[in-house]
């Protein structure tokens, strides 16, 4: 399997970076700066790209000189949100016009150039596969005020779809992964006891990510999931 992670610097993508592949798998990351302490099950190939995902265009500019020709997997990991979303000073008539920009810049207008570039290169496989990282406050009714971050997580379902139908003759598998509050502080190196009680069980750990992830990659060419919606046990809006 050949795995590209955008977004793969910390927290989940980095999660994936570490977590998905086996042995003769590769896997490269995309994000800012490369992490130095990355850890791999031997005979993993690992590659980066340090590209700066809140420059579109000069990211792009980037993959398009630097990605592999042929993918299997393609994971978009993209998320920022407003200074002070998830807080009670959350106010969006209140957030700096600028930062609302870079959001979606980042979050949506990456997303969409990336893909534009990237997908032709997972049609090559016999299996493609694309995994989009959403949000549970991207939901209908999520019970979440911040505009600017569920608007963008809210258009990667669109986005999901039309790729569905664009290419569903060659077997695209296009997945959202609608997620809840993820205890980002415990990485796939702590034990997965410690990272499930963290939190009171308000957080999702990372592992339970990756263990569902592996779990779709694993399907076979005869099937794909359309969203995946993933809570934690104690979010009182789900």
């Amino acid at each position: 399997m050949k795995l590209m992670v955008i977004g793969a610097s910390k927290g989940l993508g980095r999660a994936f970076v570490e977590g998905l592949c086996v042995p003769g798998d590769s896997v490269i990351g995309v994000s800012r700066r490369r992490p130095d302490d990355l850890v791999l099950p031997q005979q993993v190939t690992l590659d980066w790209i340090e590209a700066d995902l809140s420059q579109p265009l000069p990211a792009l500019q980037q993959l398009t000189q630097q990605a592999p020709a042929a993918l299997d997997v393609l994971i978009c990991n993209l998320g920022i949100w407003e200074a002070t979303a998830f807080s009670d000073d959350y106010d969006f008539l209140s957030q700096d016009p600028a930062q609302l920009a870079d959001l979606v810049n980042t979050n949506l207008t990456s997303t969409l150039l990336l893909l534009q570039l990237l997908v032709p290169r997972l049609l090559t496989s016999h299996k493609p596969r694309l995994l989009l990282t959403g949000s549970t406050s991207g939901l209908p009714g999520s019970g979440r005020p911040e505009v600017a971050f569920g608007a963008t997580k809210f258009a990667l379902s669109g986005i999901a779809d039309a790729l569905r139908e664009n290419y569903r003759g060659q077997n695209l598998g296009v997945t959202c992964l609608q997620l809840g509050y993820l205890n980002t502080d415990h990485d796939l190196r702590v034990p997965l006891s410690q990272a499930a009680a963290h939190g009171d069980g308000a957080l999702i750990p990372l592992h339970d990510v990756v263990q569902l992830v592996q779990s779709l990659l694993a399907l076979s060419p005869a099937s794909y999931v359309r969203e995946l919606v993933l809570p934690a046990i104690a979010d009182p809006r789900f």
